[in-house]
C-alpha cells in the first residue's frame, strides 16, 4: 500500500486519503475493502476515520463533476497524483461547509510540497487560490440534457442513457444522485442465538442506537454507533450485511430440516442467514469458485455459531458431478453481475466498468441457473439474485431462463410487506431494488419451482 513509496499513513488524514485514492487509481483496488484495510492496519482513531472516509467515498463519487470545476483553471498536464490532490481539495471547498477553504489550500499545499519538486505547491496553491477567488462554474452552463445529468452526478453518459432506457429518467436520475449518498449501516440480527428484541437491547447497552429495517424483519439500521465493534457482534449475535442483501434468502423459503445450496456463497453472509432461517437444523452446502474465500465462510459460521454450513471452493457449474440428479430442496443463485447495484459501496466501478463488462458474465450466469435445474428436486424452490440494476443480467436472463426450461415456472415473492412498499418494482413476479427506494442496493429477486414431471 504505498504510492512513490510513501507509507499510507502517516497520521494527516488527508494524505492518507490521497495515497488510498492514488492506489484505486494504479491498481483497481475496490474502494471500500482498502479503505478498511487502512483502517484497521493502522488503527486510525474515530476523529480521524469520518474524515478519511468522506474524502475518500466523496472524492471517487464526484470525480466527473469535480474534473468539470477543475478544468477552467488547469493549464498543461499534470501528474495523476496532483489532479488527484486538486479533486479531493476543491471537494472539500464544494461540499464540505465544516471545513475553512484556506485550511484545505494550506493543506493541500503542503501535500504538494511533501509529495512533489518545488514548482508543484506553487501550481496547487495558484489553481486552489483561483477557484476561492472566482468560483466554480454552473452546471446549467451544460446545454445537452444527458450530459448535464452526467456531469452533475458523476456518472459516464453511456450509463445515464442506458439507465434512461431501461427505467425512464426520474428514476435513473434518481439512482444516479442516491449513488453519491452515503451507503446505510445495517445489520442482521441471528434469530439461531437470539431474537430481535434481545439484540436490540444489547446493542443500546453499548452505545449502539438502531431502528428497525424497512422490509425484512431481522434487519436492524444502524443510527449512531459501530456495531462491528460490540460484544454483541463477537458474540454472533448479528452479523453485517446490507437489508437488500437479505431478500434472497427471505425469498428461498426454507425451513429446519432442508438440504440447501448457496453456489456462489463467498464471503459467507447469505449462507449464515439460510442456517439461521433453518435453525441451524439441516444441510448448507456453501460452494465459490475461490479456495482462499472459503475461510471466510467458516469464520462467519464459527462467531455466529453455525454448525450446519459445509463449505467446498471449485466451480459451481460442475457441481452435478458430485451431489447428482434432484439433490437439494432449495438452490440459491446470488450470481456474479456487474454490480451496479452497489456504486455507493464501490463508487470506482462506475468509472471502470464498461458496456462489455455487462454482457461478459451473461454465459455464466445461465450455466449457474442450468445447473441449479438439474440440482434442484421437484416442488423445489431456486433463487436467483444480482446486485445490479441490468435488464439482461436480471429480468432478460429469466425470460431466456424459462425458454430454456419449460420445466421450471416463475412463482410470487414470498416475501411479506412488499406491498407496504408501492414504490418498488414488481414485474412479472419479479423484484427490482433501486438505491433510492428504502435505502438498500440494488438488487434483484426472481423464485423458480420445478414443476412435477
Amino acid at each position: 500500500m504505498t504510492t512513490r513509496n510513501r507509507k499510507i499513513w502517516n497520521g494527516n488524514v488527508r494524505d492518507a486519503a490521497l495515497s488510498i485514492l492514488m492506489e484505486i487509481h494504479n491498481n483497481q483496488s475496490y474502494s471500500n475493502l482498502l479503505l478498511h484495510r487502512t483502517i484497521e492496519k493502522y488503527g486510525i482513531e474515530a476523529k480521524d476515520r469520518g474524515l478519511l472516509t468522506e474524502l475518500t467515498y466523496g472524492t471517487l463519487q464526484h470525480r466527473m463533476t469535480l474534473d468539470y470545476y477543475l478544468e477552467p483553471f488547469i493549464r498543461g498536464k499534470l501528474d495523476d497524483w496532483v489532479r488527484e490532490l486538486l479533486r479531493m481539495s476543491v471537494y472539500q471547498i464544494v461540499y464540505l461547509t465544516k471545513i475553512p477553504p484556506h485550511a484545505v489550500v494550506h493543506e493541500a499545499v503542503e501535500i504538494a510540497k511533501r509529495r512533489g519538486h518545488k514548482r508543484i505547491a506553487p501550481t496547487v496553491n495558484g489553481i486552489l487560490r483561483s477557484i476561492l477567488r472566482e468560483g466554480v462554474r454552473s452546471l446549467d452552463e451544460i446545454e445537452d440534457e444527458t450530459t448535464r445529468i452526467s456531469i452533475e452526478t458523476s456518472h459516464p453518459e453511456w450509463l445515464v442513457k442506458r439507465w434512461i432506457d431501461q427505467l425512464g429518467e426520474e428514476e435513473a436520475v434518481a439512482m444516479a444522485h442516491e449513488n453519491n449518498n452515503p451507503a446505510s449501516f445495517s445489520v442482521r440480527v441471528n434469530t439461531a442465538k437470539t431474537t430481535i428484541e434481545e439484540a436490540i437491547a444489547a446493542l443500546h447497552a453499548e452505545g449502539v442506537e438502531v431502528r428497525r429495517g424497512e422490509i425484512i424483519e431481522e434487519c436492524l439500521i444502524s443510527e449512531s454507533g459501530n456495531p462491528a465493534k460490540t460484544e454483541a457482534y463477537q458474540k454472533g449475535l448479528i452479523t453485517i450485511q446490507d437489508e437488500s442483501s437479505m431478500l434472497p434468502v427471505n425469498a428461498l423459503d426454507v425451513a429446519p430440516g432442508m438440504k440447501v445450496l448457496d453456489m456462489c456463497a463467498a464471503p459467507g453472509g447469505k449462507t449464515t442467514h439460510i442456517a439461521e432461517k433453518m435453525n441451524d437444523e439441516g444441510e448448507v452446502f456453501a460452494h465459490d469458485l475461490h479456495k482462499h474465500k472459503m475461510a471466510l465462510i467458516e469464520a462467519n459460521a464459527e462467531r455466529l455459531g453455525l454448525s450446519s454450513i459445509s463449505t467446498r471452493s471449485g466451480d459451481s457449474r460442475e457441481l452435478l458431478e458430485l451431489y447428482g440428479k434432484e439433490s437439494f430442496d432449495r438452490i440459491l443463485v446470488d450470481a456474479p453481475c456487474s454490480g451496479f447495484g452497489v456504486i455507493r459501496r464501490k463508487p470506482e466501478i462506475k468509472y471502470t466498468k464498461t458496456a462489455k463488462d455487462i454482457g461478459s458474465l451473461q454465459n455464466i450466469q445461465s450455466e449457474l441457473l442450468d445447473t441449479a435445474t438439474a440440482l434442484i428436486k421437484q416442488d423445489g424452490l431456486i433463487v436467483y439474485s444480482t446486485c445490479t440494476v441490468e435488464y439482461a443480467e436480471n429480468q432478460g436472463m429469466v425470460e431466456s431462463y424459462l425458454q430454456r426450461h419449460p420445466n421450471m415456472e416463475l412463482i410470487p415473492l414470498p416475501l411479506p410487506h412488499l406491498d407496504d412498499k408501492p414504490n418498488l418494482q414488481i414485474e412479472r413476479d419479479t423484484l427490482q431494488v433501486l438505491p433510492q427506494h428504502f435505502g438498500g442496493d440494488g438488487f434483484f429477486v426472481a423464485v423458480f419451482r420445478k414443476k412435477f414431471a
